[in-house]
């Protein structure tokens, strides 16, 4: 006991006793305060550790003081105001399930309006245990329990404890990567930063890229919209005159087909009994209805932030950011036009997002609010049990189920999205939702993959029933799209016999061709659909949409061009700089022909020319992207009618009863499927096998199809 007080009496004795008690505390709260989704024993011993590194680095300031009493200060200040900044995001995830960015501490993001008026609403008996330490330290010191050591320290002991401190951040950052790679590269997730590497280091990172970005956009002017405007311009390819309005002033369901590949239309899975078995009988039908417009050579174009990315295409028509996440690094502070703002204005479309995740994962609820989203229904919407989620949110049959209590109270037209996960890498599935085969290439990953497709596809059929059943069907424009690849390319090689591919012949083409996503616009009642095969990409799909609905997108910032337009532009680039049109594909330096697949070895001046004037086009297209949402160039730019939207007007809290309020009030004007069906719900008529909502889950038999039967879809096959 003596040894441990005269320990104390030393500076560095009470250095370390400060940041083992503040180690203890964040761990502590980290447990008790936060949902960091931590699993496996990995990620529990990273969580552990993760902060005593920037703890020491902190702490370490306190040493480099020659005068003692200011070292101890010092030392209390800094723990102090770590301390603050912990309690504080503690607070404010209580309200909002988020962290504190920079932006919001500083006030851009209206602090005081989020948690001004509630904080004593969101105080906890327990909180003093927070707060107690620091009061421990300063009394050890004033009453003398702990002296003061007024020896001069040496500087570079003070060095060796901040080296120390960068150490354990290296060794901690290892082993994050190890276990979360791309972990900064992608910053998908506020969740994830802090669970891998600490609310300090989260702090300190979301700074940096706070000043990165409001750098660029300080030094961006109105001058700069202006090239951008001159391409849009050029690019513009007028609409269709059959297609353009065919689908005015319906609703808009969006179908977000996670990882959903191209190939696997149509595809057949031979089992070890040589039965051939369809994947996606369901979907098949739809993209070959006689009301759906269906594309063959339809790509993906997403970066590092995959899904998110697939959204801002779709959403806006720009690309990702070619490093990182546009969603978390700019969503949040910049200006959009967006498909919600242009619809809203246009056509006072109600917009709505669903997806059976947390709202921060990749910022949505920050991105949706920038976007002017009216309501965005996440996990705070949903019921989460063990048995009816898997690793990136609720299983897509009760997903369904769940959401359409909110779709029915939707004034209407309404455009909306429903964000499917069940699909998701690595393909995980319960026993009890088990109902097809997995492939035996011995790749987990590709065997399950069929599995996880079929699931999804049972789950689509269901929506759809529900839809006819509704009433909502005859008046929606139904798309169904993927957002990125399911398979990656290190793995097309052991799915390539599956696919009647020799893995030996492989090549990058193929890689490319891979890329392709199913996207189907299904307009019910038109039975003029037909299979496309101009080439597109997701960059496309905003003003095809536009259009469909009757909308000049003439004004408007939108990258991509009308898929209906003769004068579709069909190169479509990729993130990295690639691309692919109906006569090359491009793979760095390599040039194929797209017909034949076939390597073009010695490339002719003239195609070498042509090639390059179409990366050219390709690297102007994507960087104008990049300057559109790194400089926030939009809002220098309001086309005549377009609604401005200010984020701050936007809560995404209690929407079902808001929703009932507001039709309340709108009276005989309630536009809403609720009030067309007489003020009943429709939720009864959603009917679903999912086993987890069952009395008796053991009841269920598992080669019964669902319990609905499929939806009367016109001209399917």
């Amino acid at each position: 006991m003596n040894n441990i007080k005269k320990l104390l009496q030393t500076r560095l004795g009470f250095f370390s006793l400060a940041v083992i008690v503040f180690w203890i505390k964040t761990y502590i709260g980290y447990q008790a305060e936060f949902s960091l989704g931590v699993e496996g024993v990995m990620q529990q011993f990273i969580l552990l550790i993760n902060p005593v590194a920037t703890t020491i680095i902190l702490f370490s300031i306190a040493l480099y003081f020659k005068s003692s009493k200011k070292a101890y200060i010092a030392l209390i200040t800094v723990y102090t105001l770590m301390t603050i900044l912990f309690f504080a995001n503690i607070l404010y995830y209580r309200e909002f399930s988020d962290f504190l960015s920079v932006s919001t501490i500083l006030g851009a993001g209206n602090v005081a309006g989020g948690l001004g008026a509630s904080t004593f609403a969101l105080l906890h008996a327990t909180d003093f245990l927070y707060l107690v330490d620091i009061f421990i330290l300063i009394a050890l010191l004033a009453t003398k329990k702990v002296t003061m050591d007024k020896r001069p320290f040496k500087k570079r002991y003070a060095f060796a404890a901040t080296i120390v401190g960068f150490t354990l951040f290296a060794g901690n950052l290892a082993l994050a990567e190890s276990d979360r790679p791309q972990l900064l590269a992608r910053t998908f997730d506020r969740n994830y930063i802090v669970k891998y590497l600490g609310i300090n280091f989260f702090t300190a990172y979301d700074g940096y890229q706070t000043a990165q970005a409001n750098q660029v956009k300080a030094n961006a002017d109105e001058s700069d919209i202006e090239g951008v405007l001159s391409y849009v311009d050029e690019h513009f390819a007028g609409a269709d005159a059959e297609m353009f309005g065919i689908a005015e002033d319906r609703n808009v369901i969006y179908l977000h087909l996670e990882s959903f590949q191209q190939f696997l239309i149509d595809y057949k899975l031979e089992t070890e009994q040589g039965e051939a078995l369809e994947v996606t009988p369901f979907i098949n039908s739809i993209y070959h209805n006689a009301d759906t417009q269906s594309f063959s050579n339809f790509f993906h174009q997403v970066g590092q932030g995959k899904t998110a990315d697939s959204e801002m295409l779709l959403e806006n028509s720009l690309f990702g950011l070619s490093q990182g996440g546009a969603f978390t690094q700019v969503g949040g502070s910049n200006t959009f036009q967006s498909a919600s703002q242009i619809l809203g204005s246009e056509k006072n479309y109600t917009s709505a997002m669903f997806h059976g995740n947390v709202g921060s994962f990749w910022n949505r609820d920050n991105t949706y609010k920038s976007m002017g989203v009216d309501y965005f229904f996440d996990d705070e919407s949903y019921t989460f049990t063990e048995e009816n989620t898997l690793e990136y949110g609720m299983k897509d049959k009760i997903f369904f189920k769940e959401s359409v209590q909110y779709l029915e109270q939707l004034p209407q037209p309404f455009y909306s999205k429903f964000i499917t996960v069940s699909n998701h890498f690595p393909y995980p599935l319960d026993e009890a939702n088990v109902d097809f085969p997995a492939a035996t290439t011995g790749d987990d990953t590709i065997d399950n993959y069929f599995v996880t497709a079929h699931y999804l596809d049972q789950a689509i059929e269901e929506f759809f029933s529900y839809l006819k059943e509704s009433g909502l069907y005859d008046n929606s424009i139904i798309v169904l799209y993927g957002d990125h690849y399911g398979i990656s390319n290190s793995r097309n090689e052991t799915l390539a016999p599956l696919l009647g591919k020799d893995p030996e012949t492989w090549s990058s083409y193929d890689n490319t061709m891979m890329q392709r996503v199913p996207y189907m616009v299904h307009i019910p009642g038109t039975g003029n659909g037909k299979i496309h095969e101009e080439f597109g990409g997701q960059i496309d799909s905003l003003p095809t949409l536009l259009h469909l609905l009757g909308i000049d997108t003439k004004d408007n910032v939108l990258l991509g061009t009308d898929l209906f337009s003769e004068n579709h532009d069909e190169t479509v680039a990729f993130r990295n700089g690639n691309f692919v049109t109906p006569k090359y594909t491009v793979d760095g330096s390599t040039i194929y022909d797209t017909a034949t697949g076939e390597l073009i070895v010695e490339p002719s001046e003239e195609v070498l020319a042509e090639v390059e004037q179409l990366r050219i086009d390709v690297n102007t297209q994507l960087s104008l992207s990049d300057s559109i949402l790194t400089s926030d160039l939009l809002r220098f730019y309001t086309p005549e009618g377009l609604v401005t939207t200010n984020p701050a007007d936007y809560d995404y809290r209690d929407q079902l009863e808001r929703m009932k309020a507001l039709n309340e009030g709108l009276g005989t004007e309630d536009t809403s499927m609720y009030s067309q069906n007489g003020n009943q719900s429709t939720v009864d008529l959603y009917k679903t096998n999912a086993p987890e909502l069952l009395v008796d889950p053991e009841l269920v038999d598992e080669t019964q199809p669902a319990e609905t039967e499929a939806p009367d879809v016109k001209g399917a096959e």
